[in-house]
Formats: C-alpha cells, structure tokens, sequence
C-alpha cells in the first residue's frame, strides 16, 4: 500500500531503515507493531498529515516520539473514567487496543491487536469529544489511504485539503 500512499501524500523523506528503535519500542510493550504501519512512519517520519492527523516514529524526540506518546496514551486511557470510552482496554494483549496516531480534531487513533496471531490488525478511532468509536476493518495502511482519498474514516479530510492530502514534519 505505501506506493499508493506516497501517490497521494508525495515522496517521503525520512526513509529510515535502522530497527532499533522499533525493537526496544516493541520490547518495551510486548508486541510486534503491523509491518505497514512500520512501513509507513519509516518512510514519512514524525509528521502531520493535512494539518490535522499526527504520526510519529520511535526514532522522534521526547516531543514526538511514538514511544513516549504511547506511554501518555496508555496512561490516559487506562483512568477509570476515560476506559468506558472504548470498546476494549489499551494495551498489548489479543483484542486490546494500542494507541498510535491522534488528530487535532480530537480523535484518537488505535491499532486493535488481533486475537489470533494470523488475523489482521484493525484500526479504531475514538472521538475525543464524544463517547463515540469506530473499528474498521481494514489495516492501518488501508485506513490511511481511505482518509487520504477523503473517505469518511472518523477523520474526515475532504474540507481539510482543497488541493490534495500533503504533509509536514513535526517540528
């Protein structure tokens, strides 16, 4: 999926190959994040897609880096009244969800780890400023590539990019 991404978003510029950072990253919480969710933030980075949606890769700084926004994630979302937010618990468990991306709109993105080893991740965005949430069935890089078609993916990006998705990185 990341040549269709990159038609529409343009030509990355990080490209980073080293696995370290995603080996501690996944030692640290115990999993083994999807290959095109990897794919992705190794090939764009720490960046804002359409001045709306965040992502960020375990290489970042303190201020955007995947690591460090996970951990404030999973402790936000773990507080008794946020957890009823959701339609499982965060973290790494078959079934738990693990936060990834959020938007300026107030959404919050999850990748769902599936409950068997050979089921695909799934994505679920929760509204922020609601208790509303959405499991999409369909891999981060099919989610991403449906929000920058403009699709209704919670994230809606059509009145956001008159000219066409593009991004920036985080400063």
């Amino acid at each position: 999926m990341l040549p269709e991404i990159t038609a529409l978003l343009g030509e990355p510029q990080f490209n980073w190959s080293d696995p370290a950072p995603w080996i501690e990253l996944e030692r640290e919480f115990g999993i083994e994040f999807p290959r095109d969710f990897r794919e992705v933030v190794n090939a764009y980075g720490s960046i804002e897609i359409n001045g709306q949606l965040y992502l960020t890769h375990p290489a970042g700084h303190l201020l955007h880096g995947l690591r460090e926004t996970i951990r404030e994630d999973l402790e936000l979302w773990r507080e008794e009244d946020m957890a009823e937010f959701l339609p499982s618990p965060v973290g790494a468990n078959p079934g738990e969800l693990m936060p990834v991306a959020t938007a300026t709109t107030g959404e919050a993105v999850f990748l769902r780890i599936p409950d068997e080893p050979s089921s695909p991740w799934r994505v679920v965005v929760q509204e922020f400023d609601s208790p509303a949430w959405t499991l999409y069935e369909m891999t981060f890089s099919e989610w991403l590539l449906a929000y920058l078609k403009g699709r209704d993916v919670t994230l809606c990006s059509r009145n956001r990019t008159p000219d066409g998705p593009f991004w920036e990185f985080l400063p």
